[in-house]
């Protein structure tokens, strides 16, 4: 894989590896993932409670877009950081209203935070990439004539 070329593409990839990271613990070890987030993990669980579905079906998420995050930052897709930044921000406000409205454990809030934290990273790294000409994405090459004659 290729290194990030810019200040806001770093931000990504961090997110990135981080988000498959944290996706791959919850597949294999969800009492793991559930503590770490400041859950309770009974011994066992009730009929009809789907917690364990719920924490797959979002680790998998997680997993997931750690890999868009990771291929936007290999090819350098600035409008997707742009578009990060608004949605991380939105997380951020939905997460902290689920801590204050005691939806969530008072420890989920660091969830919110590492994504509002995660937006600014990558808000103040677009514009500093922007201040020092970030680097261009490489153009697709030229056709060539023996393209030309194949068409």
């Amino acid at each position: 894989m290729k290194l990030p070329r810019s200040v806001a593409g770093w931000t990504i990839a961090v997110f990135g590896v981080l988000a498959l990271v944290m996706g791959a613990v919850g597949i294999l070890w969800p009492e793991a993932q559930l503590r770490m987030l400041g859950f309770e993990v009974p011994a066992t669980r009730s009929p009809g409670d789907y917690t364990g579905t719920f924490l797959l079906a979002s680790s998998m998420a997680a997993f997931n877009m750690g890999v868009y995050y990771l291929l936007a930052t290999v090819t350098e897709w600035r409008a997707f950081y742009r578009f990060t930044v608004v949605f991380r921000l939105v997380t951020f406000t939905v997460f902290t209203i689920a801590v204050l409205a005691d939806i969530a454990p008072e420890r989920f809030f660091g969830v919110a935070a590492w994504e509002g934290l995660g937006a600014v990273a990558t808000a103040i790294g677009l514009r500093v990439d922007a201040r020092r000409g970030a680097p261009a994405v490489p153009a697709a090459p030229a056709p060539t004539a023996s393209a030309d004659a194949a068409r």
